[in-house]
């Protein structure tokens, strides 16, 4: 197949040390004319770690490459395919999960939505590594490592019934400023990107066919500045890495050891590569020859501290293991004995670590005369090759009215859009509403909140899937899925608050729904329960509970099953209640004021006449005179008086005037009265004590009852508190 027929394909390898561009074709699928290659170092320090800083230095390099190529195959260029360095990717490898609420069939969906939790998670990972910057990074690739069904690994896991289902992968990522950078360069250039692949990627594509995938390999770039790691393992890459050391470490070394400055350093390093001696001055203008023994004597202890570190940071990368065989591309590998010490830092045989290089071209071919074959055309090689097998770029789509650039690898969805505008996982996919989780009697409980509604996806005005493909300037609409409702649930729609007390009330079977408490205050069946709520169910009530419930007076006696029950005795399901019969009280006739008092007297000891004293009590001496029952006085024998008899009363009784508690009153006309007689004209009521003891007091003396009283007594009569 000619030029003609399938065109040219100009690839640029814009690399820290120079640009190499390259213009071939593809005859049929496994074969590569080379037609014109070009390479021109920076003059400056325009790209630092494959990051473009000057942008114009580096276009007007692009523009001498260019025209270089152009008076050679005398026609003019204006698409190129170029790469991205893998000095400048950020990848993550993570493990996600999706859960099911129940066994659920794996689907499809289930199996997108799981990968773009992976994706998900690796960038917020990206993004906390770079929270003190700025920097917004592209998803421009992610490659499955295992997939997990309730934790086993599994091949394939759709159409298996599974708990919850997980996914190893890894997500690479490119920095905006690295993809804008590299298309203001190309386009400042006045060429357009073709196509945009990664450095790694176009590596492997030349060192590690597919065929060789399977195994697990490491491919090394070592370059200037920095050294690219890529692995391959079960047929895709699993994993990227880099170092910042590579050969501007050896060149530094010649450097501090001759005295020159760093560009006459690197001259001589790779002068050495092809010849025994080299000719050169140091910084005095001195004369120096040094031999290729001499440069890999003073570079050894360099190229031990770069293979020690790129033998580290394959063993992270491999999970802690040695892989099976190391390939190494790229002018920095070829310094004498780095296999050998790569070799032996990683634990393998010198055999098993090889530099990659004119082996792998077998199938390219070289129409212009004097390019050598050898490891630093594989990745400008790889650049041209990747055109083919799939033309990336980065395309534009409208997504809800903003403008989202994507990285296309050829199979960009709806999906991959989402990703890049922002749209979370749960913008997705419908989320269920929260639960709610409460105990009943101590027992835990959940009741789960509804699921949301399926989010609605239109391109260029067609609903759509999230896997259906987009192209440059495609619409896409998407309204948000949503999150479900919490539930509502309330006390009567648990069967333990339902549930009824039966009672015998008076005659009549009562139900009485079961008192229900709510983190201990009792709420009725129509309460709303609220998360973390917790609820005690009673089989009893009270006895002040029941009657409040039946609408009765609390103060009601009653019987519980025949016997007495207090206001806190508990009511059971079966129990009888009934009221209390009252006492059987007689009734009273209306007693006159007289009887009433002399009612009072009988009942009350201190009231009544004292009884004579016997005989051998008429020598103590503490005895006074006293009243007897029949109204003689009987002497007291303490203070051995006389007391004068009894003198007969007159029948001409006249009435007594007395004050009362400060009231003026007339004692009824009586013979010889006594103080008992004030309460038939002052109202006092002795059946009830007013206080603690009864003060009874003639002219502020006291007195007991049988005291005389005299015309113009004044009489206090008291309860003392």
């Amino acid at each position: 197949m000619g030029a003609e027929n399938e065109g040219y394909v100009f690839g640029l390898d814009i690399g820290t040390r120079s640009i190499v561009g390259t213009v071939g074709y593809r005859v049929g699928t496994d074969r590569f004319v080379v037609v014109a290659q070009e390479s021109i170092e920076h003059t400056t320090r325009a790209v630092i770690d494959g990051q473009i800083h000057d942008i114009s230095t580096v276009a007007n390099t692009i523009r001498q490459v260019r025209d270089c190529l152009e008076s050679r195959i005398h026609q003019k260029l204006q698409d190129v395919s170029i790469a991205a360095a893998g000095r400048v990717l950020k990848t993550k490898q993570v493990r996600a999960r999706y859960n099911f609420n129940t066994e659920t069939k794996v689907t499809e969906d289930h199996i997108r939505s799981l990968d773009m939790l992976g994706v998900e998670q690796a960038y917020d990972e990206i993004r906390m590594d770079e929270a003190d910057s700025d920097k917004k990074f592209f998803c421009v690739g992610y490659s499955t490592v295992k997939y997990f069904l309730n934790g086993y690994p599994m091949e394939m896991i759709e159409m298996h019934m599974a708990n919850y289902i997980e996914v190893e992968l890894i997500a690479t990522f490119l920095p905006e400023e690295v993809v804008d950078g590299l298309y203001s360069a190309v386009e400042e250039a006045g060429l357009h990107v073709a196509s945009l692949t990664l450095e790694p990627i176009a590596a492997i594509n030349m060192a590690i066919p597919e065929k060789f995938r399977l195994l697990n390999i490491a491919l090394v770039d070592v370059g200037a500045g920095t050294s690219d790691i890529s692995i391959v393992k079960d047929g895709s890459i699993i994993a990227f890495g880099m170092i910042p050391l590579a050969g501007d470490e050896v060149t530094e070394a010649i450097a501090k050891r001759y005295l020159t400055d760093f560009e006459t350093a690197e001259h001589v390093k790779r002068d050495c590569e092809r010849r025994k001696s080299v000719w050169f001055k140091d910084i005095f203008g001195q004369k120096i020859q040094v031999t290729k023994e001499d440069i890999a004597e003073i570079s050894k202890e360099a190229v031990k501290n770069i293979t020690k570190h790129i033998a580290d940071r394959i063993l992270e990368l491999n999970g802690g293991q040695p892989v099976s065989a190391v390939f190494v591309v790229g002018g920095g590998g070829k310094h004498e004995g780095f296999t050998e010490m790569l070799a032996e830092y990683i634990g393998l045989s010198s055999d098993r670590v090889a530099i990659r290089g004119a082996e792998v071209l077998g199938q390219v071919e070289f129409e212009q005369e004097g390019v050598r074959k050898d490891s630093t055309l594989v990745t400008p090689l790889g650049i041209c090759l990747t055109y083919y097998e799939q033309k990336n770029n980065f395309i534009h789509v409208m997504l809800n009215e903003q403008r989202v650039k994507l990285y296309d690898n050829g199979k960009v969805t709806v999906l991959d859009a989402c990703v890049s505008y922002g749209f979370s996982r749960n913008n997705l996919f419908p989320i269920r509403g929260d639960s709610i989780c409460y105990t009943v009697n101590g027992e835990e409980r959940e009741q789960k909140g509804s699921m949301g509604e399926v989010a609605e996806i239109r391109k260029n005005g067609k609903e759509v899937s999230l896997n259906e493909n987009v192209q440059e300037n495609d619409e896409i609409q998407i309204k948000p899925s949503s999150k479900g409702k919490p539930p509502i649930i309330v006390l009567g729609d648990i069967p333990e608050c339902r549930e009824e007390i039966t009672v015998t009330l008076f005659g009549k079977t009562v139900l009485c729904p079961k008192l229900v408490e709510v983190n201990g205050t009792v709420k009725s069946l129509l309460y709303e329960i609220q998360n973390g709520d917790q609820i005690c169910t009673f089989d009893y009530y009270s006895v002040t509970g029941l009657l409040e419930f039946a609408d009765i007076d609390t103060s009601t006696a009653i019987l519980l099953n025949g016997r007495e029950a207090g206001a806190a005795a508990k009511i059971h399901s079966g129990d009888v209640i009934t009221l209390r019969p009252d006492p059987i009280v007689e009734e009273e006739e209306e007693e006159e004021p007289e009887d009433s008092l002399k009612r009072q007297m009988e009942e009350d000891p201190l009231l009544q006449p004292q009884k004579p004293l016997p005989d051998w009590m008429k020598d103590v001496p503490f005895d006074t005179a006293k009243i007897g029952a029949d109204g003689t006085v009987i002497q007291g024998q303490a203070s051995r008086r006389v007391v004068p008899p009894v003198q007969e009363v007159s029948d001409t009784a006249q009435p007594v005037h007395v004050t009362v508690n400060g009231k003026a009153l007339q004692m009824p006309a009586k013979p010889n009265p006594i103080f008992v007689d004030v309460f038939d004209v002052y109202p006092f009521d002795l059946s009830k004590a007013g206080g603690t003891r009864l003060i009874t007091r003639i002219n502020g003396v006291d007195k007991d009852f049988t005291e005389p009283v005299q015309e113009g007594d004044t009489i206090e009569l008291f309860w003392e508190q």
